[in-house]
């Protein structure tokens, strides 16, 4: 019931779980080490853990097996990504912290019961935790200790099913999106949450608690999970090496591709380990998705995956629509820190034209200006801007498409923002076939946008873009654009209010002590950067020297913590 009211909800109780599982099994630890010193620890760990392996390394590796479903926690983290804050930092960094904190507290939980426990009494307990901290926490009065390890035990379990439902219960939602299961599974409710999705995983759930074994769930649960972790290692090769532009992770695994490697050799090897109904049930799975996917799933859906990317650098035929689909994954991961977005914009070109003109005559009026900037000759860009055989023009909203070029020469970002009065008819054939949005036969085009970047910053370029069309899909842009009075108003349409200021300058007002100042002689907040000045009906891109004048209107950009100090003056 608290994953179907809400994530909120559901991660305020998982905080309060984990803190009083954490708190509680730190503090079992730390008394269970106190105890051992006072009895010397030295002394006894050499007669507790000799033999180190008594059952031998086989035995230590069908263990390692079956307890790896204590680590399915790190793909849970994953599973819920469309419901994280900044994904790129929050979730390697959370399985990072997760993996780190479960290894320590495992780690030197076991050291512990295994110091204090006698062997075969350990081996024959199904309750290890509450025995020995029986033992060395009975100084506490009226059996609280024991009470505090039941304590942890229930807050681990609750967090574990709460977590397991809230991360399994987003697999069905987006497998349905993808019209691979039962549609009604990606309806969302009145809580915004896929309410059928959680009742249904939660049903499956119940299931097999009810007619499996405790030892035949973890089996199957760890034989499950280490499948998982080994398609995922394939995974990222098969992303890499498809070479995607539009694929472009915040985080990138170290020492690619050995780790990925070792980390499918590992798993098939402790799946192996953990027993032949492990391997069956694995094997069987494995047959069953393949099988499902020919038979019903691929009859629904109209793509392939990056592997045709990889076959395609060897001669193949590669799917076009996994760049729309990862381009759309760019559009909701936003902009970086250092992206240019805000300066590209800022500094771009504006033609305001009535609608005469054809799209070859429009690219004519800008590239003289823009080869000025880039160092590339004016008909070279013509060519680049108006050859579709590179990349064609992207719809992106009723009335408005983008041009996108990359050149191979390392330039800045550049942008020019064109907006048609009474708008332009153009050809339905040199729009891109795999964008988002389609183009009518008569409709028209009253705002254009052309990008141009470098190669070398392709994923750069592609986040851009990917943001360009976020703004421009917000409400009452198309109106917005046409209602502007002037360059700097459509600028600003395109900037993020956040990120953005414009500031009047004027005698006994705030900021009047730069009237007569030079630009390089102004000291702004961080990096905060003076991209236009306009001055009446004028508009100047402003250098070190450029003076600034009574009445001027100054446009920041800046980050977010500048521009607010600098709107708070």
């Amino acid at each position: 019931m608290l994953n179907v009211f809400g994530v909120k909800k559901t991660s305020n109780l998982q905080g309060v779980l984990v803190v009083i599982l954490v708190s509680i099994l730190v503090f079992f630890v730390i008394a269970g080490f106190a105890e051992l010193f006072s009895l010397g620890l030295f002394e006894i760990s050499q007669t507790q853990f000799t033999p180190f392996l008594p059952f031998g390394y086989e035995g230590l590796i069908s263990t390692v097996g079956l307890v790896f479903v204590s680590y399915a926690g790190l793909t849970q983290v994953a599973s819920v990504s469309e419901e994280v804050k900044n994904p790129d930092r929050n979730i390697p960094l959370g399985m990072i912290l997760s993996l780190l904190t479960a290894t320590v507290v495992y780690v030197l939980g076991v050291y512990v019961m295994v110091a204090v426990l006698d062997p075969i009494a350990l081996r024959e307990d199904l309750t290890p935790v509450a025995t020995a901290g029986n033992m060395f926490l009975d100084w506490i009065p009226y059996g609280i200790g024991l009470m505090l390890v039941v304590l942890a035990a229930v807050a681990a379990f609750a967090s574990t099913g709460n977590a397991g439902i809230m991360s399994a219960a987003r697999y069905p939602l987006a497998m349905a999106r993808d019209d691979l299961i039962w549609k009604p599974l990606s309806k969302i409710g009145k809580f915004n949450t896929p309410t059928v999705s959680i009742l249904f995983t939660s049903g499956v759930m119940v299931f097999f608690i009810l007619v499996l074994d405790v030892a035949d769930i973890a089996k199957l649960a760890s034989a499950f999970m280490l499948m998982i972790f080994g398609l995922l290692n394939l995974a990222v090769i098969i992303m890499r090496e498809s070479k995607i532009d539009e694929y472009d992770p915040g985080f990138k695994s170290p020492f690619y591709p050995w780790m990925q490697i070792a980390g499918i050799l590992v798993s098939s090897w402790l799946i192996a380990e953990i027993g032949i109904l492990s391997v069956f049930f694995t094997l069987g799975l494995i047959l069953f998705c393949i099988a499902y996917y020919y038979y019903f799933a691929s009859k629904n859906v109209n793509r392939s995956g990056a592997i045709f990317h990889v076959s395609a650098r060897l001669g193949e035929h590669q799917h076009e629509g996994l760049e729309r689909e990862m381009r759309g994954i760019l559009r909701e991961k936003g902009l970086r820190k250092d992206d240019p977005y805000e300066k590209a914009i800022g500094r771009g070109l504006v033609l305001d034209l009535s609608g005469k003109e054809q799209f070859e005559d429009i690219v004519g009026m800008f590239v003289d200006e823009l080869s000025q900037r880039v160092s590339l000759s004016a008909e070279t860009l013509s060519e680049y801007f108006i050859d579709q055989d590179k990349e064609g023009i992207l719809p992106v909203g009723k009335g408005v498409a983008l041009k996108h070029i990359r050149i191979e020469h390392d330039i800045d970002t550049e942008v020019v923002l064109v907006r048609i009065q009474s708008g332009i008819e153009l050809d339905k054939a040199i729009f891109e076939t795999n964008a988002d949005e389609t183009v009518d036969e008569t409709e028209k085009i009253y705002c254009l946008i052309f990008l141009m970047s470098s190669t070398k910053k392709s994923a750069q370029h592609l986040r851009i873009l990917a943001h360009l069309a976020e703004m421009i899909d917000s409400v009452g842009f198309k109106q917005r654009w046409m209602q502007a009075k002037d360059e700097s108003e459509l600028r600003e349409i395109l900037l993020r209010d956040e990120r953005f200021i414009n500031i009047n300058i004027e005698k006994d007002k705030p900021y009047s002590e730069l009237i007569g100042k030079k630009v390089k002689e102004i000291k702004l907040p961080g990096e905060s950067l003076i991209t236009i000045i306009k001055r009446g009906d004028e508009i100047i891109f402003p250098h070190g020297k450029t003076k600034i004048k009574e009445n001027d209107e100054l446009s920041i950009i800046g980050e977010k913590s500048d521009i607010k100090e600098l709107k708070q003056n």
